[in-house]
């Protein structure tokens, strides 16, 4: 179990540290200063939150905090696919696609995190 949190909290780690460089290349425009702040707020703040359920007090309390982690990490989702919508970074970013994807698979595993929380021993 362990092991399953220090792989979440580093992949939650990795996403925030690349949601800044996407965000540091966003253009200087009012348009990408814009984006790029939103982006980074919302990219870190998943990871913080993580490691704030990692600390619960109760089941309850892991639950809840899991909660706030799943919405802070489908938030970067939105500013990622406005990035693409708008073409703020070139469509083909290879790094935008991955982000992505990560954000994705991430927003998947605390959710399923919070149904296996759910569940009565």
């Amino acid at each position: 179990m362990q092991n399953l949190r220090n792989d979440l909290s580093e992949r939650l780690l990795e996403f925030a540290a690349n949601t800044i460089k996407l965000g540091a290349r966003l253009g200087r425009t009012a348009a990408g200063r814009h984006v790029a702040g939103q982006l980074m707020r919302s990219g870190t703040s998943s990871g913080a939150n993580y490691e704030e359920a990692c600390g619960a007090e109760s089941r309850p309390d892991f639950i809840h905090k899991l909660q706030i982690v799943l919405k802070e990490v489908k938030e970067p989702l939105y500013w990622l696919r406005l990035i693409q919508k708008a073409s703020l970074i070139h469509p083909a970013d290879q790094n935008l696609s991955a982000l992505l994807q990560e954000a994705t698979e991430l927003a998947n595993i605390v959710a399923k995190s919070i149904i296996t929380a759910r569940t009565p021993r």
